[in-house]
């Protein structure tokens, strides 16, 4: 995977490059990150790259002329590369479309700062937006980073174990599992027993289970993205007859407390 960042501050995303996975992915190859700097296109000595909006307002736009000629620069780098902007309008960044920008062979990542890019160059350069969430930061490079970091992982070769980024949490749509090291007790806590039986069946399926009631508890929305197979629906009703039961109890024990 090639990513060409288009940014103001294109040297700070370059960084997540310098440690841990995508250091060795890119060391190994298995990835590269190029910068492209609208500034390197200003054309006065004050290298200007923002100007007023019209119909005022306050804050500023990033330049239409210098932010087109580092998107020409990183196009002319990356000619198969779809352009991304990292924007609040776009889709939310979630696994399923971090699995899809994954089989691309490039990427040009949109890093707008200010008030944001003139809507004309977005009409015309931009093939899609991506967000990372309902909220606002100041500028698209940290979500330039989370990307290139999501997508990497999924990229052949970058992790030491590909089953790893396949047990990732959102990669089935369900929350991650509990994980345990050593040592086997922990504060009188000690390890589930079924994962330390060797037993590979029933360990596949307590980490499904563990999964999906995870994600019941926490992220109940992640149910209205898909239908239930038969053993999800199975372990859903389950879990809750077991809150079901639990509830019961513990209004039980409260009716049982004497006033004062």
């Amino acid at each position: 995977m090639k990513y060409g960042v288009v940014s103001l501050f294109p040297e700070w995303v370059e960084q997540v490059g310098q440690f841990g996975v995508l250091q060795r992915a890119l060391e190994r190859g298995k990835i590269s990150i190029e910068g492209f700097n609208p500034r390197d296109h200003a054309m006065d000595n004050h290298r200007t790259v923002d100007d007023r909006p019209f119909g005022g307002g306050p804050g500023m736009l990033m330049q239409i002329d210098t932010t087109q000629a580092a998107l020409a620069q990183a196009k002319t780098a990356l000619p198969q590369a779809p352009v991304v902007y990292l924007s609040p309008q776009g889709r939310k960044l979630d696994q399923r479309l971090v699995g899809e920008l994954a089989r691309l062979p490039e990427l040009i990542l949109l890093a707008g700062r200010y008030e944001g890019i003139d809507e004309r160059l977005v009409a015309e350069q931009v093939d899609f937006e991506v967000s990372l969430g309902d909220y606002v930061l100041s500028g698209g490079e940290l979500g330039a980073m989370v990307l290139i970091d999501a997508v990497s992982r999924l990229i052949p070769g970058v992790l030491g174990d590909q089953a790893s980024a396949e047990q990732d949490s959102f990669s089935n749509l369900w929350l991650d599992c509990p994980h345990y090291t050593r040592p086997v007790d922990y504060h009188g806590e000690t390890v589930p027993e079924v994962l330390r039986s060797g037993h590979h069946g029933r360990i596949e399926q307590w980490r499904l289970r563990q999964g999906i009631e995870r994600s019941w508890d926490r992220r109940p929305d992640l149910f209205e993205r898909r239908t239930l197979s038969q053993t999800e629906l199975s372990i859903v009703n389950e879990h809750l007859s077991t809150l079901e039961k639990a509830s019961t109890t513990r209004d039980g024990k409260d009716d049982e407390k004497p006033d004062h």
